[in-house]
């Protein structure tokens, strides 16, 4: 009996993008969500390999592959044109969405606290909670 060849986590993981766009999609998601700009990176690669690779996505984009290749390394910095352009050509697109409330509260007392220092500058007293 022949066994079917061994395939990596990597390979794995791009043929379940091929088989469920969707999941591709989520997968972005949570890493748009969580991750720095390295992992951001490596899951556009990853969706890419999935999607047919860069020549394809080159093709699709109007994007030279030489520099897809580049935008698409682990210390790519795609400008928004571009990216816009690879998420498009991936079937994706960016949404917006609120962030939590304790994110929001935090945001409240970063700017108030920007408000007290800056009086605190100026030789004014600052309270600080």
């Amino acid at each position: 009996m022949k066994h079917a060849a061994a395939r990596s986590h990597e390979e794995a993981t791009i043929q379940e993008f091929k088989d469920n766009p969707q999941e591709a999609a989520a997968y972005l998601s949570a890493v748009l969500e969580d991750g720095d700009q390295e992992e951001v990176m490596l899951a556009l690669r990853r969706i890419t390999a999935a999607f047919g690779g860069v020549p394809k996505l080159a093709e699709q984009t109007d994007l030279n592959a030489k520099t897809l290749y580049r935008t698409l390394s682990a210390r790519g910095n795609p400008e928004m044109k571009s990216l816009m352009a690879i998420l498009k050509a991936l079937g994706m697109r960016l949404a917006v969405e609120p962030i939590e409330p304790s994110h929001a509260r935090l945001a409240d007392a970063a700017r108030e606290m920007e408000f007290d220092l800056t009086g605190f500058k100026q030789g004014r007293s600052v309270c600080i909670k």
